[in-house]
């Protein structure tokens, strides 16, 4: 998970928010766009996966997206205090 959150951060600018798509204000409107996807293969990807993940990160974590180096140890902290085994953890986590 760390790896691939920061590569997302890392390629940010590759990524559309929920903002570029539509101008709605809804509650999600700052996490990024999860594109249409009917392959599992696709939705297994990096891509798809990375987003889906950042968007459940806590608000204070993805703050400091725009810092990566404040971003990895905050994200680090994250994930060794909570310690999610699979990713069905970590989307029930909340």
């Amino acid at each position: 998970m760390l790896s691939l959150l920061m590569f997302v951060v890392k390629k940010k600018d590759r990524f559309k928010t929920s903002l570029d798509i539509h101008s709605f204000n809804t509650r999600f409107n700052r996490g990024l766009h999860i594109p249409v996807a009917n392959l599992v293969v696709f939705q297994k990807g990096v891509r798809y996966s990375g987003i889906k993940i950042f968007n459940r990160l806590p608000l204070t974590i993805k703050q400091l997206s725009h810092d990566i180096p404040k971003f990895k140890v905050a994200l680090k902290r994250f994930l060794l205090t909570h310690s999610f085994y699979t990713l069905e953890e970590y989307y029930s986590w909340k």
